[in-house]
C-alpha cells in the first residue's frame, strides 16, 4: 500500500501549500507554521512531488505526435501534434509548468529545518526532489528549447523572470542529477519512486537525446552495473496486470484499479470493446518491422505487401491488433463495411469511437479480460525500462566509437528476447550502417512508449535534415482491403487492396516545419509572464 501515499498525500495537504507562482497566484504562505517539523512532513512534500511527474495517461498519448501513432480527437490535444496545426492559443497537450518543481524547490528550501533520526534519510528525500526537479526540467527544456529557472519567490511579481537559454537549463538538470545520484537509495522504498537507476535513466536520456554521446553511454552502463535490472523473458508481461513487478522495469507510473485508476486505456480500445480509439498505431509502424528472416520489407523475399502482417518480427503481434488475429473468440475484423449482415463496428468510418487506421494497440490492452472496468484500470504505464538502456549504451557507444562486439550483443539480447535471430555482423559492420539498424530497433522495441517524436526530431538524415521533416509530411493513409475467414493462418487473413483510391485510404494530411521541433509556450503563461518570448514560428 506504499504505492498510494505517492499520490494520493499528495492531492490533498500539499498542493495549496505549493503553487506555483509562473501559473498561478497563491492565495497563502509558502508553508504553513505547523509543517516541517517532522520526518513525516519532509516524506509527505516529497511525496506530492510526485503528483503528475510521470503521467502515464500523457506517455500513452505521446506517439501520436509521431509517424507510428494517431489521435482522432483534437480536443484531447494530441492530434495537433501529428498534424501540424499548433499554435500559441491552440498548443495542443502541454508540458509547460512550474507546480512540480515549485513543490521541490519547497522541499529543498526547508528540508534542513528538521532533524531526521537517519542522516542517509535525509539526503535520500532530497535527493529525490532534485532528481524529479532534474526530470521536469528535462522535459520542458527538450519540448520548449529553453524555460526560466525559478528559485525561491516570494511574489508573483518576483517570479516574472526569463527563459535561460537550452544549455543553461541543461547544466541545472545536469547539476541536480550529479547531486542526486550519489545519495538516492540503491533500492526505492516503494514501487514509483525514484531510486539510483531511476535518476541514471533520466541522466541516459537526456544526454542522448542531446547526442552528448560520452555523458549518455556512461549513464547507461551505470544502470548495467547496478546488476538490479534484466530483461523480462516474456515481452508481453511488461504490459500486463501481471508484469508490474518485472525487473525490467526501471521506474513506471503507478496507479491502483478502484482507488487511484488509469482510465486513458479505456480510450484505447475499439468501438466493439466499447473503447474511443484515441490512441492507435499506424500502418507506418507496421512497416518498420522486420520480417521473419531478419530483413526488412524491402529485402526480403518473403514480404507480401497483400499480406503485410505475415512473417512479421514477432513482435508486431505482440504490439499491434491486426485485423486477422484471434481476439476474443473471434476473429478481429476492421476492414470489412458489414460482417454477414451485420455492419461493422470497427470499420474505420462507421463511428467516430472505431480506429481510422484499422489498428489498435495490443500493448497494455491484450487481454481485455485482465480489467473489470476499462475506464479504472490499475495499468502502471514505463517510464524507463532496461531495454531503453541497452539500446542507448548500443546507440551512444556507436556514434562514439562505431561497431563493436559489446553493442552487437546488447542488439542480440534484445531480438533474442522476441525471437529474433542475431544481428547480421557483415551487413552491419560501420557506423552507418549500425546507425540505421539501432533506430530501427529502438522504434519497435519500444512502440508505443512515448519516445517516438523525440526520436524523430534529434536523428537526422544523412543531409542534417530532422527525420520528421520527411515522416510528417504528408498524407497518413490506412490499410484497406478484406478478411479471408478460409485462410487458418491469422496473420494471413487480412488481403489488403493494394489499388485501393487514394480518398478511400486517406486519414489525414500532415504538416512539419522545421519550427516544430520545438512546441509553442501556451499563450496563457505567456500573458501570466510578459518576459517569456514565444518560439519562433507560433
Amino acid at each position: 500500500m506504499k504505492q498510494i501515499s505517492l499520490y494520493l498525500l499528495a492531492g490533498t495537504a500539499l498542493l495549496a501549500s505549493c503553487s506555483d507562482f509562473l501559473d498561478t497566484v497563491p492565495n497563502d504562505a509558502l508553508s504553513p507554521a505547523t509543517t516541517w517539523k517532522t520526518e513525516t512532513d519532509a516524506e509527505n512534500f516529497v511525496n506530492g512531488c510526485y503528483n503528475g511527474l510521470l503521467d502515464g495517461g500523457s506517455l500513452l498519448y505521446l506517439d501520436c505526435g509521431s509517424d507510428i501513432g494517431y489521435n482522432n480527437f483534437p480536443w484531447e490535444g494530441w492530434r495537433p501534434w501529428g498534424d501540424g496545426s499548433l499554435s500559441s492559443s491552440s498548443p495542443g497537450a502541454t508540458f509547460y509548468g512550474f507546480s512540480i518543481i515549485r513543490r521541490c524547490n519547497t522541499v529543498l528550501e526547508n528540508i534542513d529545518k528538521i532533524t531526521f533520526a537517519s542522516e542517509t534519510k535525509k539526503k535520500d528525500l532530497a535527493a529525490q526532489a532534485k532528481a524529479i526537479r532534474a526530470y521536469r526540467y528535462f522535459v520542458m527544456n527538450w519540448w520548449y528549447g529553453g524555460v526560466p529557472i525559478i528559485e525561491a519567490y516570494t511574489t508573483a511579481e518576483e517570479a516574472q523572470v526569463p527563459r535561460k537559454t537550452e544549455e543553461e537549463v541543461r547544466k541545472q538538470i545536469a547539476a541536480d542529477l550529479d547531486e542526486a545520484i550519489p545519495d538516492l537509495n540503491v533500492i526505492p522504498a516503494a514501487r514509483g519512486r525514484i531510486a539510483k537507476g531511476a535518476a541514471l535513466a533520466i541522466k541516459m536520456r537526456e544526454a542522448l537525446y542531446y547526442a552528448d554521446w560520452q555523458r549518455a553511454k556512461e549513464a547507461a552502463q551505470a544502470i548495467i552495473d547496478l546488476k538490479q535490472y534484466s530483461l523480462d523473458p516474456d515481452y508481453t508481461n511488461l504490459f500486463r496486470l501481471a508484469g508490474t513487478g518485472s525487473p525490467e522495469i526501471i521506474l513506471a507510473d503507478q496507479h491502483i484499479e478502484n482507488l487511484f485508476g488509469l482510465g486513458t486505456i479505456g480510450q484505447m480500445y475499439n468501438n466493439a470493446d466499447n473503447g474511443w480509439s484515441s490512441i492507435v498505431p499506424t500502418q507506418n509502424l507496421v512497416d518498420m518491422y522486420e520480417m521473419s528472416d531478419g530483413l526488412t520489407k524491402e529485402e526480403s523475399t518473403v514480404y507480401d505487401a497483400s499480406r503485410p502482417f505475415a512473417n512479421r518480427d514477432p513482435r508486431m503481434a505482440m504490439t499491434i491488433l491486426y485485423p486477422g488475429r484471434e481476439w476474443r473468440g473471434e476473429i478481429l475484423n476492421t476492414l470489412d463495411k458489414t460482417i454477414g449482415n451485420e455492419d461493422n463496428l470497427n470499420y474505420p468510418s462507421y463511428t467516430d469511437n472505431a480506429s481510422k487506421t484499422a489498428l489498435t494497440w495490443a500493448k497494455y490492452l491484450d487481454p481485455i479480460d485482465q480489467y473489470a472496468n476499462i475506464w479504472d484500470t490499475g495499468v502502471c504505464p514505463i517510464v524507463f525500462r532496461y531495454a531503453e538502456v541497452l539500446l542507448s549504451y548500443a546507440e551512444a557507444a556507436n556514434e562514439l566509437d562505431g561497431p563493436s562486439g559489446e553493442i552487437y550483443d546488447y542488439l542480440d539480447k534484445i531480438r533474442h528476447r522476441a525471437g529474433m535471430p542475431p544481428v547480421n555482423r557483415a551487413k552491419y559492420d560501420t557506423k552507418e550502417s549500425l546507425r540505421e539498424l539501432i533506430r530501427r530497433e529502438r522504434c519497435v522495441e519500444l512502440a508505443g512508449e512515448g519516445l517516438r517524436r523525440a526520436d524523430i526530431v534529434r536523428w537526422k538524415d544523412s543531409a542534417g535534415k530532422m527525420l520528421a521533416e520527411t515522416l510528417m509530411n504528408g498524407e497518413l493513409q490506412r490499410i484497406v482491403g478484406t478478411i479471408d475467414y478460409t485462410e487458418p493462418d491469422p496473420s494471413r487473413r487480412a488481403v489488403i487492396d493494394l489499388h485501393a483510391g487514394e480518398q478511400s485510404r486517406k486519414i489525414e494530411t500532415r504538416h512539419f516545419q522545421p519550427y516544430n521541433r520545438y512546441l509553442p509556450i501556451p499563450q496563457s503563461s505567456i500573458d501570466k509572464n510578459p518576459q517569456l518570448k514565444q518560439n519562433p514560428g507560433y
